[in-house]
């Protein structure tokens, strides 16, 4: 039925609740499980108010990055220890459901899974959330937990 599973993953208790619902469909059809976290690219100008803190170098991309890498990389732990042998994590930059999509769609995926609230900021309750982009965009099934 399902040979890949794509969760989209930000650590909320809305994506940990998709990601153990399809870690069972996961067992059921023998699938890999493919866990998804997205961050935001900052801007060049969005950047630059990093520059008020000379004593941290980094810039916001590193910074997000490495948090996003840390979060995927905890789904991935939470899969296995829900049971899924097949699992991998990965990290992308942009909006959200749009790599979501993008990423379902360059990797084959059967079904996209994905949590109705996330950690999404207050541009989730004026323009929509990301689930909701998700079902209105994807050309697959997609499972909302």
């Amino acid at each position: 039925m399902f040979k890949r599973i794509l969760v989209g993953y930000d650590g909320s208790k809305g994506a940990e609740g998709a990601l153990r619902k399809a870690v069972e469909l996961a067992k059921v059809c023998h699938a890999q499980v493919l866990v998804l976290t997205v961050y935001r690219h900052h801007s060049l100008l969005e950047a630059s108010f990093s520059m008020v803190r000379p004593q941290e170098p980094e810039n916001m991309d590193d910074l997000m990055r490495g948090h996003a890498t840390e979060v995927a990389d905890y789904g991935k732990k939470v899969a296995r220890e829900a049971g899924a042998e097949n699992v991998r994590a990965f990290v992308k930059a942009g909006q959200p459901s749009r790599s979501i999509i993008a990423f379902a769609r360059e990797h084959d995926v059967d079904l996209i899974a994905v949590g109705c609230r996330g950690l999404g900021s207050i541009e989730g309750y004026m323009v929509g959330s990301v689930s909701h982009k998700i079902t209105g965009l994807a050309d697959r099934p997609v499972l909302v937990v």
